[in-house]
């Protein structure tokens, strides 16, 4: 599948494919992550509720305990 990168505003975009979207089974409004593959690429993978719901309480304890975790990372 082929698609640009296009300017949306002060941004810059790409727009999927319908056949992308199918085989990924999501729908708009819908959340993907990007996250870093070999050779500059970008793995589109889409949103888990249990991931996101995990991830966020990940983030509060890492708030919580930034110091003693800064201390642990020397």
């Amino acid at each position: 599948m082929k698609t640009k990168v296009r300017k949306i505003g002060n941004s810059y975009g790409i727009v999927l494919p319908k056949a992308a979207l199918q085989a990924m089974k999501v729908k708009e409004g819908d959340v993907l992550y990007l996250t870093e593959a070999p050779e500059n690429g970008l793995q589109v993978t889409p949103g888990d509720k249990q991931f996101e719901d995990v991830m966020e309480i990940a983030e509060r304890g890492m708030r919580r305990y930034r110091n003693a975790l800064r201390e642990l990372a020397k």
